[in-house]
């Protein structure tokens, strides 16, 4: 059985992926339903609604999509935009025959599809916004997944014609595909920095009792004494002298560094 954190952490995910598969906004029906079963009262109701809405999340309405966009992010949209100026318009008829030709096989087609599509994934991007990873990350990695998915269509990988897909469902599998990549290479970065928090602590751990240590005998302590005195073992001292570069000031190092 998960625990109530667990479910709300879920929760709070899949209705972040609704909303914006929604473009960006969530209704109070929606947020009340999916936590339904953690029976939250108003109180903690409308700390999910701030919540959402902090993220650039509409509450019942749309959120400004560049909100949560730097100055920097600004000018690098443009960019992106104004490069894509060049490139036709494609209608949604043009964007359906270009579907099935590239399903048929057609790599001229594929190519087209994925210039249809390119705008649209700056479009996705923006719903990243301010999670940690630069929008030109964004759309670099949606761009990457689309073409991905168009060439998957082309080979027809995954079955027969376009991968066994009908025509109906190519633009929900490319955009899932665009989204899948963004959310991948957020969670890829948010666990790098727990990953980063749990090193950094172990060192400023092992500092800390070093400092201790040091200021009480009036001198700088071997890795051996720290360990003993601390209750660290010494592998933990060690890994933290390493993972420092050797850097604990109130740590003797021998020749070696250990």
């Amino acid at each position: 059985m998960i625990s109530r954190e667990t479910a709300f952490a879920e929760s709070l995910q899949r209705i972040r992926r609704i909303a914006r598969e929604q473009g960006n906004c969530i209704s109070e029906e929606q947020v009340k339903e999916e936590f339904s079963d953690l029976e939250f009262n108003d109180a903690q109701l409308q700390m999910v609604y701030d919540y959402l809405e902090k993220h650039h999340v509409g509450i019942g309405e749309p959120a400004d999509p560049e909100a949560g966009l730097t100055e920097e992010e600004r000018s690098y949209l443009q960019v992106y935009l104004d490069g894509l100026e060049a490139l036709p318009v494609y209608s949604d008829g043009e964007r359906r025959a270009y579907t099935i030709s590239a399903m048929a096989g057609d790599a001229l087609s594929g190519q087209r599809l994925t210039e249809s599509y390119l705008k649209d994934v700056a479009d996705i991007a923006k719903l990243y916004s301010g999670q940690g990873i630069l929008l030109e990350d964004l759309i670099g990695e949606g761009n990457v997944a689309l073409a991905m998915g168009v060439e998957m269509l082309v080979s027809g990988a995954g079955g027969s014609e376009g991968g066994g897909r009908k025509p109906d469902e190519v633009e929900g599998m490319l955009v899932r595909g665009i989204m899948d990549a963004m959310e991948a290479l957020i969670r890829e970065k948010t666990d790098q920095e727990k990953r980063d928090r749990k090193v950094a602590d172990k060192v400023n751990k092992v500092a800390d009792r070093a400092r201790e240590l040091a200021e009480e005998l009036q001198r700088k302590v071997t890795p051996q004494e720290l360990a003993r005195e601390s209750g660290l073992s010494l592998d933990s001292v060690q890994d933290a002298m390493r993972i420092s570069g050797f850097q604990i000031e109130d740590i003797e190092y021998a020749k070696d560094g250990l």
